[in-house]
């Protein structure tokens, strides 16, 4: 079965996918419906949740920093997937969180919180490949979409076993380090990107320090889109909603050259 998360990322051939990233709780988990309405409003295919972990070892500060906030509110996974139940955004959403707050809540009652909500992508950073048994069981029968994360390091015997059986999205990391605003990259990350989307069934989108147009023009040629975390938090905080949201428009009508 192709996942819904698959299908949307991949239905428009002449942009690319962009997938913005917000920490939930951040500023309140009253205001996160009116944040997701906001981002869909923008022109974003897919929106990642991030969940408040006292230990975000992916996190760079901008991240760190919005979790901290979430966390000062008390917010949590369940009340964060609770919240999700009522909402009406229409795209898919996809909920990034450490193994901890989902091993707290117990794996069964996670899954069918997550059943009940629009989210359609489960990332979980700290869960490596081997070990995603303890959940891919619970979600066989859903149509949500257990996401990987590739590192500019992996072997390519190693990216053909995680492709092979991959759902959703290949979330290709395109630093060494944890996420954050960057200006360059590595100068082979092209090659990398490209290669991947040669091997891969699902899209692949570029993830971790994604933050201009330029960016997003560098990446839509070599696959299939990008991930935009922590310049969308960021301006999030500082309520630059209006700039934010130019921005975003702009990043989903560059055109891919075919």
């Amino acid at each position: 079965m192709t996942k819904t998360l698959t299908e949307k990322l991949s239905s428009n051939k002449e942009h690319p996918a962009i997938v913005t990233y917000i920490m939930g709780g951040d500023g309140g988990l009253d205001h996160l419906e009116e944040q997701l309405l906001f981002l869909e409003k923008s022109g974003v295919s897919a929106i990642e949740i991030g969940i408040p972990f006292s230990d975000p070892v992916a996190d760079g500060p901008v991240i760190q920093l919005a979790g901290l906030r979430a966390l000062k509110e008390q917010v949590s996974l369940e009340q964060i997937l609770t919240k999700l139940a009522s909402s009406i955004v229409q795209i898919p959403l996809i909920i990034m969180s450490y193994i901890n707050p989902i091993f707290h809540l117990g794996i069964p009652k996670f899954v069918e919180l997550l059943k009940n909500t629009p989210v359609k992508g489960l990332i979980i950073p700290d869960l490596p490949y081997e070990h995603q048994n303890l959940i891919s069981p619970e979600l066989e029968r859903t149509d949500i979409a257990l996401i990987p994360l590739v590192s500019l390091t992996s072997p390519k015997e190693r990216l053909a076993e995680i492709t092979k059986h991959a759902e959703g999205f290949i979330y290709a990391v395109t630093v060494n380090g944890t996420t954050g605003v960057r200006s360059e990259f590595d100068t082979h990350i092209d090659t990398h990107l490209a290669y991947l989307k040669s091997i891969s069934p699902v899209p692949v989108l570029a993830g971790f320090g994604v933050s201009s147009i330029e960016h997003v023009e560098k990446f839509a040629h070599v696959c299939d889109g990008v991930i935009i975390g922590s310049k969308v938090v960021q301006m999030l905080h500082e309520k630059k909603t209006t700039e934010l949201g130019d921005f975003l428009k702009k990043a989903a009508n560059v055109r891919i050259e075919i």
